[in-house]
């Protein structure tokens, strides 16, 4: 299985990684702490919501605002 985040503005638009191609992870566990360390500057880089994906299906969604 590979995770992988898929990231969206707040219209659903996706938006591209910064580096062309999105980070895979090995685990859920392992998904969830790349995010946790790095939700502020995909906030800053004009990300709304990140997307968990595991093998391309959806597991859940989350707001990478604040509020």
């Amino acid at each position: 299985m590979v995770w992988t985040w898929r990231y969206e503005k707040a219209d659903g638009a996706v938006v591209a990684p910064e580096n062309g191609q999105a980070e895979e992870f090995a685990g859920q566990g392992d998904a969830e702490t790349w995010i946790g360390e790095n939700w502020k500057q995909l906030a800053e880089d004009g990300v709304d919501r990140a997307v968990l994906l595991d093998d391309g299906r959806e597991v859940y969604t989350m707001s990478l605002h604040e509020d």
